[in-house]
Parts: C-alpha cells; sequence; structure tokens
C-alpha cells in the first residue's frame, strides 16, 4: 500500500473517509462522498441543548457519514468503541502495528494542536491516525492544512472526552474497499433520498419544516429577556460556522457534489442547474449569518421579524433546489 498522504479538507467525518478511501486505492472526492451519505440535513432540536441553547444542526448526525457510506457503497468496515480507556489505547497501538491507517472519533477541547482560542466542548471531530512516535501520535486533521502531531495523552483524553456525543475511544477501519465502483446509480438514489427528506420530512423539527421552526422561534424572542435573545442568536451562527462547516458550508459542498454528479453523467443540465440554485442557497445562508453576527453587537433593538424572514427565504430557494433535483432522471 502506497504511503499515506495527508490532504486538507473543509469538514472532518467527509474528509477522513475521502483519506481513507483514497489511501486504499478507491479516489472519491469529499463532496462526492458527503453526497453519496445522504449527509445534507437541517434540524432544529429546541428539547436538546448544547451550552444551554437549542441544537441546531445542518446535516446529518455525527458518524453517519461513515456508516451510509460503508452501506451505500458496500464498504467492510470496522467501527470499535472501548469500555476503558486503557483497552482503547492499546487498540490503537495494535492497528498502527500492523500497519493500519485509523480513524478516530475525538473531543476538540483536549486536542493540543488545536490553538487554544479556538478549542470547545465538541466531541464529534474526526480525524486519522498514521503513525507513531515515541510518545506522539501522527495525525491527519482534516480541518488542517498539514498533518499534525498529538502527545498520548492528549489524544486519550480527546478520545475518551464525557458528555454529549461521547467517543468511547472509537477507532474506524475498512476491511475491504473495491477498486471500482459504479457510482451512477448510488448518485441518483442519494439525491432523491435528500430531496425527498428536506421536502417532506413528517416531523416538525427536520428538513425544511425545521428551517420554518427556527424562524418561528426567532420571532419569539421579542418576548423573551434581551440577554437570552441575544446568546440564541449567537448560538444559531456558532452552530452553522464553527461547528463543521456550518450550513452555508454544507450547502456548497454539496452543490459541488451536484456538479460532479452532472459531469458524471455526461454535463447533465438539472444536477448543474441544482448546482447553482445551491450555491446562492449557501451565500443567503453566509449572509443571514453575517445579520446576526452585526446585530447581536450592537446595542440597538434587534429586527427579529428581518432575521425570520430572511430564514423563510432561505427554506423556500432550498426547496427549489430540491423540487428541482426530483427531476433528475
Amino acid at each position: 500500500m502506497s504511503e499515506f498522504k495527508h490532504t486538507h479538507h473543509a469538514h472532518c467525518e467527509s474528509g477522513v473517509m475521502s483519506s481513507l478511501l483514497r489511501h486504499h486505492g478507491l479516489n472519491i472526492s469529499e463532496p462526492m462522498i458527503f453526497g453519496l451519505s445522504n449527509a445534507l440535513n437541517f434540524a432544529y432540536i429546541p428539547f436538546v441543548k448544547i451550552g444551554g441553547m437549542p441544537l441546531v444542526s445542518y446535516r446529518s448526525i455525527p458518524k453517519s457519514i461513515i456508516k451510509n457510506i460503508q452501506k451505500n457503497l458496500k464498504i467492510k468496515m470496522t467501527l470499535e468503541t472501548f469500555s476503558s480507556k486503557k483497552k482503547g489505547e492499546e487498540r490503537l497501538d495494535e492497528l498502527l502495528g500492523e500497519g493500519k491507517i485509523v480513524g478516530a472519533q475525538s473531543s476538540v477541547y483536549w486536542l493540543e494542536y488545536f490553538p487554544p482560542e479556538i478549542r470547545f466542548h465538541f466531541n464529534a471531530h474526526n480525524l486519522l491516525v498514521y503513525g507513531k512516535e515515541g510518545n506522539e501520535y501522527l495525525i491527519s486533521d482534516p480541518v488542517f492544512d498539514k498533518s499534525v502531531r498529538c502527545s498520548s495523552e492528549s489524544l486519550s483524553k480527546a478520545r475518551f472526552a464525557k458528555g454529549m456525543m461521547a467517543p468511547k475511544g472509537l477507532l474506524y477501519y475498512p476491511q475491504d474497499v473495491p477498486k471500482e465502483i459504479d457510482l451512477k446509480p448510488i448518485v441518483k438514489k442519494s439525491i432523491k433520498k435528500v430531496s425527498k427528506y428536506m421536502l417532506k420530512t413528517p416531523v416538525p423539527i427536520a428538513g425544511l419544516r425545521g428551517i420554518k421552526y427556527l424562524a418561528k422561534s426567532i420571532q419569539k424572542l421579542k418576548l423573551k429577556p434581551k440577554k437570552y435573545a441575544r446568546l440564541f442568536l449567537g448560538n444559531v451562527v456558532r452552530m452553522q460556522e464553527e461547528i463543521g462547516t456550518g450550513g452555508a458550508g454544507f450547502r456548497f459542498m454539496y452543490a459541488s457534489f451536484l456538479q460532479e454528479a452532472s459531469e458524471l453523467f455526461d454535463n447533465d443540465k438539472i444536477s448543474q442547474t441544482a448546482s447553482t440554485m445551491m450555491l446562492e442557497v449557501g451565500d443567503e445562508w453566509r449572509d443571514f449569518a453575517l445579520v446576526i453576527a452585526k446585530a447581536i453587537k450592537t446595542k440597538k433593538d434587534i429586527d427579529y421579524h428581518k432575521i425570520s424572514e430572511m430564514l423563510l427565504k432561505i427554506s423556500e430557494n432550498e426547496a427549489k433546489v430540491y423540487k428541482k433535483l426530483l427531476e433528475f432522471r
């Protein structure tokens, strides 16, 4: 097997899977991984709190990219969690000793190579471990432009952090990777699945219904204490722009997936058009975040109606993308 090469990606989980498969001879881009794993999503879950604020998610739940790529591409993957830190440490060293490149789930907060100002308690960060020298692991972290090193103590703390989405030392690696896969039927199925889910999900907290639900909740902030309202809006932006690639970034990634799909299908016009439309939606998400960021930094009264209307407009324009994609054959 070839020597491992680090690649800088936009998002941790999709980046790890792209690098892992490429190392095993299957060259699939990060946007294609993201699209084929049905990862584009939206959820506003007020009864699940992070830092005391409702959870806002712009993609599918952690580990879903790993599991869906395994399922959709028929790749044999092994996922292991551990009852003790010692067992998890020993297993990682054993796998590295066998020459394996290993994916790991971790907490950003305990990874010493992250600058202190951007560390926070987020337990679903993914990285690749490709070697060990002395007391340091050789890490390929997709969100860094170069490979990094991490002490055994720091990585162990990160892998066995407590709290929501606790990693439990998760390690994962492929057992068998096909050298060639006919992506066309998988692309078609994935596009249909995401589009139908976003348009027609039966639950009010997910898909486009979830975006509208969040818009209504923002409208109601005018009845809440000002401090709470600003914290609420700040959390929406933080979940969008700081955790993973956020609302805009995931939309841009899906637009890239649709562009690749159009090329796969000989410049298909539907996926090309939808890709352009999704890029425009990504810009709208970025504008939405910017308006909130400016609003919460000033002492002026916040125009909750304006912010809510921006979100409703985004949901309308995302709906147009998915309706266009349902024409894809």
